[in-house]
């Protein structure tokens, strides 16, 4: 089971959600820049990162400036960057780049600590042919953005949007019968979507195991558990079911799921809780 994977942003989409952006921070005029810069003059900044990184984001800074500004990069998305590590140089008019700043800075920093999380996680399932999956815990209108991250850090992206998929979860069948909430779901499935089920417990695990469903998602199950479900899934012999662990996961614990059998593990704090890379914008004499 794999949904649509996000590694590439139109030109056109990252054009109008910066032109957002800017607007946000510069609803009218910026003051400061227009009472201490003349019109003309001409700057060459670098943006450098303060810390280890993996950077993302090279065509969102290349959409900041025209066609009148050099910009010149030294890394691609996905590329490892040491700390004081040159990302880009740009060149052009001092009042834009200025204007642009914090902007660009916020949005390159976000997607960069994205990234490089999301790298720490890759790292340690890739031996066992585990993917790291993204969720839809993200900020509102930089889903995008941060789905992105997490793809050019070599996770995968799961379901975009409410719209993209069927995920079962315990809210939709509390108080109902699962036998009848599955059933009518696979017969009303009009737009062949996938569909998985959250599972909770080995009663509702055996129940699914009559269906045919794309996806099961194991949450809140310790390792152990998770290990005994995969063995009920094969004893069924069941082989196409993608099985996916979610719920309290993190760098400390993940080891213990990654030999359990399971397909992938499924991680909100990949995008909820990713600290921003430190990542700045020095101004050069020219």
């Amino acid at each position: 089971m794999k949904y649509t994977q996000y590694k590439h942003l139109s030109e056109d989409y990252i054009k109008r959600k910066i032109s957002d952006f800017l607007q946000e921070d510069i609803p009218s005029n910026d003051i400061t820049a227009d009472l201490t810069i003349n019109n003309n003059d001409i700057a060459e900044a670098i943006i450098q990162a303060e810390q280890d990184i993996i950077f993302v984001g090279k065509d969102i800074i290349a959409a900041f400036f025209d066609d009148s500004f050099e910009v010149n990069f030294f890394v691609d998305d996905g590329n490892f960057v040491y700390k004081q590590g040159l990302i880009a140089r740009v060149k052009g008019n001092s009042k834009h780049i200025l204007k642009v700043e914090r902007t660009l800075l916020n949005l390159i920093q976000r997607l960069c600590g994205i990234a490089t999380l999301t790298n720490k996680y890759v790292e340690l399932a890739k031996p066992y042919n585990v993917v790291i999956l993204d969720t839809r815990k993200t900020i509102p209108g930089l889903r995008m953005f941060d789905k992105y991250a997490v793809a050019a850090a070599g996770g995968q992206n799961h379901r975009l949007d409410l719209s993209s998929g069927i995920l079962i979860k315990d809210n939709h069948i509390a108080n109902k019968n699962l036998d009848d909430v599955l059933n009518y779901v696979i017969n009303n499935n009009i737009k062949g979507l996938p569909i998985e089920l959250e599972v909770d417990n080995f009663e509702q695990l055996d129940t699914a195991l009559k269906y045919s469903i794309d996806g099961l998602l194991l949450d809140n199950m310790t390792p152990v558990k998770v290990a005994e479900a995969i063995q009920i899934i094969k004893a069924k012999q069941i082989k196409s079911v993608f099985v996916e662990a979610s719920g309290g996961i993190n760098l400390n614990n993940i080891e213990g799921y990654l030999t359990t059998g399971i397909d992938a593990v499924s991680i909100g704090a990949l995008t909820h809780s990713a600290i921003a890379a430190n990542i700045h914008i020095e101004f050069n004499s020219i």
